[in-house]
């Protein structure tokens, strides 16, 4: 009598170095870069470059400590509050101006004129006008990455199927129905990309916010670490930023997959997979 194995047993055999070989894919570059900073260092004199155990063990004392609740959470806090209004603002009104030519046509030379100003430059007026506090980091945040978000937007409803549109108005739907079933479905994959974009933006300027006149956050401590030569500290204060930003685009990265579902379902169909 001939064993035979089971399909599903060949499978599950078949999945394992398939994981293995991701993994080992993803860690490689890091790896490599880790041991190459650590060659540099160790064979260097330079004091502005510490090894990467010197780091890691300056990592742990200084983050893992009271300046997690001081300085982290505040600063991610607002962060992903910027973020969240910026995505509100830039979402609403291009939606507005994506179903409207007209008020694009009247408002598209005053929105290339603010986005051009650099959001860095508008710290010290934001300053003089909100004060020194969180409003006045939120609204730098807020500044810069609303605009992928609304362009994003703007082209992605522009860009709605009129067949979809018609056959919508044969079999009556309209109004907030309209809005959600047809033209936010439509636009999603371009909202996404430009909330994927401001993202990335908004961890930029929540760092530059804190640098200027600010008693805490990260951006605050990473300049005081440097300016009192605390070089240690001020890598690990890099490296959270990094891992940060990581975090947070894993996480999009999830929330994407989970909203666009469909998305990736027609593309996969219509490749034939």
């Amino acid at each position: 009598m001939t064993a035979t194995r089971s399909p599903a047993i060949g499978r599950r055999s078949g999945r394992a170095p398939r994981g293995l070989v991701r993994v080992l894919q993803l860690l490689l570059l890091p790896v490599l870069l880790i041991a190459l900073w650590w060659v540099s260092s160790a064979t260097s004199a330079n004091y502005y470059m510490p090894t990467p155990d010197v780091i890691a063990v300056t990592f742990g004392e200084v983050w893992f400590s009271e300046r997690l609740f001081v300085d982290v959470l505040p600063s991610i806090g607002r962060l992903l509050l910027g973020f969240a209004l910026a995505a509100v603002l830039g979402v609403g009104l291009g939606v507005v101006l994506g179903l409207s030519p007209r008020a694009r046509a009247v408002t598209e030379p005053v929105l290339e004129f603010f986005r051009a100003v650099p959001p860095p430059v508008l710290v010290p007026l934001l300053m003089l006008l909100v004060g020194v506090n969180t409003p006045m980091k939120l609204a730098v945040i807020v500044s810069g990455c609303v605009w992928p978000i609304l362009l994003n937007t703007i082209e992605g409803v522009r860009a709605v199927d009129t067949v979809l549109a018609d056959t919508c108005r044969c079999y009556g739907i309209r109004g907030p129905r309209w809005l959600t079933t047809l033209v936010l479905h439509s636009a999603s994959p371009q909202i996404m990309a430009g909330l994927r974009q401001g993202l990335s933006i908004a961890i930029i300027l929540m760092v530059i916010s804190e640098m200027f006149a600010s008693s805490s956050g990260l951006g605050f401590t990473i300049v005081q670490f440097q300016r009192s030569f605390a070089i240690p500290e001020m890598w690990s204060g890099i490296v959270l930023l990094g891992l940060i930003g990581f975090a947070l685009s894993v996480l999009f990265g999830v929330a994407e997959r989970y909203v666009l579902g469909w998305y990736h379902g027609v593309r996969a169909a219509s490749r034939g997979e």
